[in-house]
Parts: C-alpha cells; structure tokens; sequence
C-alpha cells in the first residue's frame, strides 16, 4: 500500500505538470462551461460497466456450469479490480478474489480460474478490436509512431500468451505443466543471483496445471456459449467509450469519431502495459499528447483526460475499496 500512496503522489505531481503547460485562464474557463448533469450521466454509464463486469463473469460461470447471480458478483468483481491495482499481478490478485469467493460459494476452484481467464481474454481481445481500428485513425492521421507500435505489439503478445496457456491447458495438465516449468526455469535463472533463492515454486505450477485442465474439461464443446460472455466484453468497451463522448460533450469541446477512437485506443493501451497499476501517471501523461495530436487543443485535451481518468479509475477504485472491506466483513 505504501508503495501505491507514492503512485497516488506520482499521479497528482504528473496532473499539475500537464495543467501548468497549458495556459491557467484558458483551463478554468472550460472548466466553467462544464455541464455536470452530463458528468453525472457519464458517471452512471461508469457504474452500469461495473454491472456488466458482473453480467460478464455470471455468464461466464454458465458457461463453466455453475450456478451465481450478478449481484453478487458484482462486489467480488469490483473487488478484484481493486485488488489488481493495489497489488498488481497480472490479474493473479483478482483471481485469487474470485477462488476465495468460489471456495465459500462451493464452486470447484478449476472452474472459477477458468472464468476469470476467459474473461481476462475476451477483455484483450475486444480491446484489439478497438486498437485496431485506433490504429487505422492514426494510419490515416500519420500520427503513429514506434510508442504505440511497440505498446500493441505487447498487448498482442499477452493476449497470445494468455491464450496459450488456456490451449495447453485443454490439450492437458502434463502439456501446461511442461510450459509453466520451463517458465520458472528461465525466471528462477534470472532472480537466482539477486535472491539466491528459487523465487518460483515447481510444485505450485503442478498446483496450477491440474486446475486448469480440470476447468478446461467443463468448457469442452462450448464454443456457441461463449457468444454471449465474449459481446458483454465488447460492451464494456463501448461503454468507456461512451464515457468518454460524454466527457467530451460536458465540456464542449470538438470531436470526432476517430479523435474517440484513436484516443481511447491510445489510453487504454498504454493503461494495459504500464509499468504502473492501471497506467496511473502514465495515461496522464501520454493521453493529453494523444488527444493534441488528434487535433485537440492543449488545455481541452487534459481537462478531458483528467475527467475521463476520475470517473473512469477513481471512481472504481473508491467504490472497490468499500466493497473490498465490505466483503472481509461479510467473511469474518
């Protein structure tokens, strides 16, 4: 937590840096025309992606067969999102919230890792959709440039990494388990002089690969049920994506469709492989570059970028920090 206190600080230090490039009068008056009844509509639309967050996993938890509602999903899968930010791991803290939750629901822990994968990977993959029509903009703007080349091909290779462990997993538990130790040779090899310890456990990738073939053996010839999990993906896009019109529209600044796109494209991407949890301090500072060079003057650009991010970061991580504590309570 410490250590996410000094992000918090980098963030507000990186927002006072971007507000004093541009010029103080020209950014209080756009914040005077700001329309909060739009702000609060952009904010709803935030809490109805939690909700489909939680529609997503349900339907996934179908798929798995098993048997949940959304609503009481929706605190763990809040919950999850906090606990990715404040402990980032790739995704392995909230998937350890979702077999915690499983555990006491009586759900078999395979099962519930597959799901959270699943969703995981429809999340990449309906981001590449976007990308890839973010890119075209900025083809067609020449605004791309070896940062955002660099970034996708990163994010390409997680999806494809993620993919194929859920692949070797279907195949079996012996061909993931040989990938996973290979994985913690070539990481032990590199830590092993710094910690002079093995820093990865042989018998944890065991652990790992039987869940997973277990999980993966429910899921065999289901391809038509994924439909339905894989369009509440692209719906959580659509719906930051109408966050974003709405933040625009609140403070009456110019748009266009490709400004949407290749922005958010931009800001998502760099969100999903940052160095920093969620991209904080670095979405706002790349994201207010983005937008100018989609033709958005310099004070809009981060009035907007600086409004998208608290309702689109902020406002989940308060809201997964109550439910977070909520949940202890609910267990102890």
């Amino acid at each position: 937590m410490r250590r996410f206190f000094t992000l918090i600080i980098f963030f507000l230090a990186a927002a006072v840096v971007v507000t004093s490039l541009g010029e103080l009068e020209k950014s209080v008056e756009t914040l005077r025309r700001a329309n909060l009844w739009i702000l609060l509509l952009a904010v709803l639309i935030q809490f109805l992606w939690m909700y489909n967050s939680a529609l997503a996993y349900q339907s996934l938890y179908q798929v798995m067969g098993l048997k949940d509602r959304a609503l009481r999903l929706l605190p763990v899968a809040i919950s999850a999102d906090f606990i990715n930010i404040v402990a980032p791991s790739g995704g392995v803290g909230g998937a350890a919230v979702f077999i915690e939750d499983g555990r006491r629901q009586s759900h078999p822990s395979g099962r519930v890792l597959i799901a959270v994968m699943l969703h995981l990977l429809f999340d990449y993959a309906a981001f590449l959709v976007v990308l890839a029509l973010g890119i075209i903009v900025l083809i067609r703007r020449n605004d791309l440039d070896m940062g955002e080349i660099t970034a996708s091909l990163i994010m390409l290779a997680i999806a494809l990494g993620l993919g194929t462990l859920m692949y070797l997993g279907a195949r079996s538990a012996e061909a993931l388990e040989g990938f996973l130790v290979k994985i913690i040779r070539f990481i032990n090899g590199l830590l092993r002089p710094i910690l002079r310890r093995e820093y990865l456990s042989r018998e944890r990738a065991h652990e790992f690969a039987a869940e997973v073939a277990e999980g993966m053996a429910a899921l065999r010839g289901k391809r038509k049920e994924l439909i339905i999990p894989s369009l509440f993906s692209l719906n959580s896009k659509a719906l930051l994506i109408c966050v974003l019109v709405l933040v625009f529209l609140a403070f009456s600044v110019p748009f266009s469709a490709g400004t949407i796109v290749g922005g958010f494209s931009i800001g998502y991407l760099f969100l999903v492989v940052s160095p920093t949890p969620s991209g904080i301090g670095i979405v706002e500072g790349i994201l207010p570059v983005a937008f100018r060079s989609l033709r958005v003057d310099w004070e809009n650009a981060v009035i907007v970028t600086l409004a998208y991010r608290f309702i689109t970061f902020w406002i989940p991580f308060g809201v997964g920090a109550a439910a977070f504590r909520w949940l202890q309570s609910q267990r102890s």
